[in-house]
């Protein structure tokens, strides 16, 4: 719905660059998917109609990876933002794509542990 799908021109263009060097290239529609089972069914639905799909998380990448190059669909998973899981025997946690490093480390403050800028795997 409205509410989740956007195809305005300032919400297009917001999402179609990052921090590089490269200049924006919107892609044609912004969704914002909430659940997993959400994006399986607009990852097939673009996929059966050959439609490009693009992730975006906050725009902060420095490749120029949210381009949508040949438009699309811009998956903008920001709404998609719980921790599911954190153990602590292991340090490990298990987030959806949208937990930001400054809300996971608000998550974790009191436990001992944080996660630096530059780590890998999460």
């Amino acid at each position: 719905g409205a509410p989740n799908v956007s195809t305005a021109t300032a919400v297009r263009e917001q999402h179609g660059h990052d921090e590089s060097m490269h200049p924006c290239a919107p892609p044609d529609v912004v969704v914002w998917p909430q659940a997993v089972g959400q994006v399986q069914e607009l990852a097939a639905l673009c996929h059966r109609s050959r439609v490009p799909m693009v992730p975006f998380g906050t725009g902060t990448g420095l490749e120029g990876g949210v381009n949508a190059v040949q438009g699309g669909v811009c998956f903008d998973l920001s709404r998609m933002d719980a921790i599911a899981e954190l153990s602590l025997e292991d340090f490990s946690v298990t987030v959806e794509p949208g937990v930001t490093r400054k809300a996971l480390n608000k998550h974790l403050r009191g436990t001992g542990l944080w996660f630096p800028v530059g780590t890998v795997g999460m």
